[in-house]
């Protein structure tokens, strides 16, 4: 992704924090000419944003209309899991083999500190969305372990189907705490240095929302 002046930066991050934050609605029409009045910037650079903001997942452009909210459907939902399950799953592994190295040793303190956030997010007034929080910090530094940086370009590129998925999955009761139990697991298998076991659960863990069919075809 290229930004062309700080203008496109400022309406890509303002945009992508407010559909983050539930900011725009689904199934509605925006207006391109009526948000560049709103940011108080000129129709090029929003145009090029929000063409950043459709190459990224976050929008669908209506060509000469406007743009919408992108929706989560069951062919998303599908190709992004399996994408995290091959990367997800091959940085468990990694980890795993490495787990008594400085490097190995210092991924855990992280992991077990979010896990600790994770767990006392429950009891804050915002629970859900700061759990979310925390479960995506927890995979992305699955994920940047491996120092590629083609995972994490993946990663960042999909972060929307992820938000999308992630909220629809622990909507559902009882989630959101088996979400936290199999986080520790997956913790306590890396800490054994078992890198099969962690791999399995791992891709146990990413494909749950396809079989609770939180999504209609």
């Amino acid at each position: 992704m290229n930004f062309k002046s700080p203008l496109q930066v400022q309406a890509y991050e303002t945009i992508k924090k407010r559909i983050l934050e539930g900011g725009f609605e689904k199934n509605v029409l925006y207006s391109e000419t009526k948000l560049a009045s709103e940011l108080g910037i000129s129709r090029t650079p929003m145009r090029e944003a929000l063409q950043c903001l459709a190459q990224d997942g976050y929008i669908t452009v209506i060509p000469s209309k406007g743009f919408m909210i992108r929706q989560l459907n069951k062919e998303d939902m599908v190709e992004t899991i399996q994408i995290r399950c091959a990367i997800e799953g091959f940085c468990a592994q990694l980890i795993a083999s490495e787990i008594e190295t400085k490097k190995g040793k210092q991924l855990l303190k992280t992991l077990g500190q979010l896990l600790e956030r994770q767990e006392k997010s429950l009891t804050s007034s915002n629970s859900l969305q700061q759990f979310m929080d925390y479960d995506h910090k927890f995979h992305l530094a699955v994920v940047e372990y491996a120092d590629n940086q083609e995972f994490s370009h993946i990663f960042q590129r999909l972060m929307y189907l992820i938000h999308l998925t992630t909220s629809s999955a622990l909507s559902v009761p009882g989630r959101v705490e088996a979400t936290l139990d199999e986080h520790r697991q997956f913790y306590d298998y890396l800490a054994k240095g078992d890198g099969d076991s962690a791999y399995r659960l791992m891709v146990s863990h990413l494909m749950m929302p396809l079989r609770m069919h939180i999504v209609e075809s």
